[in-house]
């Protein structure tokens, strides 16, 4: 990825979120809940995040991570450019796991959220995180970095299209999801949602 040189973006401190940074994590869940306009949808707590994220077990960047399902990073502004923001305010997150390619045998990177506060757009932030994820990515042996992008998001598309990235027309999204009467897609009344209804074909895995 080309430097950034010196700029809003360049001088920003990006890092991994701890433990005290979920409540900042959760209300800006709720924020790109609000512009994808699928608020209803965010079931999350801060309990649930403590309980399902993972976080750096210290200061150095090679440590370990506490056992988690995901990861966050954090992008700070390196100061305040006007009165509508605060210093120390978090100006956005990439929250991301590890998958893996069978046709590679290697690891990759699966952006789950990508989200810059507004009046912090236009500064290169968002370009920032993704660069950072690319490092990560190389970092750890991966060879691909993906993500999601709602249909109708077409600023969105081709501001990722520009920095590289394309769209796997081909590839069609699938989900089981256990929400009942929640969310998008969910069925109402029914007993049980469709992933215990497709863990019935399920008979346990053995360990050997």
């Amino acid at each position: 990825m080309a430097s950034l040189g010196p700029s809003a973006a360049a001088s920003a401190t990006v890092r991994f979120a701890t433990e005290t940074d979920v409540p900042t994590i959760l209300a800006l869940i709720h924020e790109l809940a609000a512009y994808e306009k699928a608020s209803s949808s965010v079931l999350a707590t801060e309990s649930s995040l403590l309980n399902t994220l993972s976080f750096p077990s210290s200061s150095t960047p090679s440590s370990a991570p506490r056992p988690g399902f995901a990861r966050t990073l954090l992008i700070f502004p390196a100061t305040a450019v006007n009165a509508s923001e605060n210093e120390n305010e978090c100006a956005g997150l990439a929250l991301y796991f590890h998958n893996y390619s069978t046709w590679r045998a290697a690891p990759g990177i699966y952006l789950e959220d990508l989200f810059v506060r507004p009046k912090f757009r236009g500064r290169g932030y968002g370009k920032r995180l993704l660069g950072e994820l690319a490092l990560e990515t190389k970092r750890v042996g991966g060879e691909r970095l993906e993500w999601s992008v709602l249909k109708w998001n077409e600023p969105s598309l081709k501001f990722y299209e520009s920095l590289g990235a394309r769209r796997m027309e081909g590839w069609v999204v699938m989900r089981v999801d256990d929400l009942k009467g929640t969310g998008e897609g969910a069925q109402g009344g029914e007993e049980g949602g469709e992933l215990e209804k497709l863990g019935r074909w399920g008979k346990g895995i053995e360990w050997r």
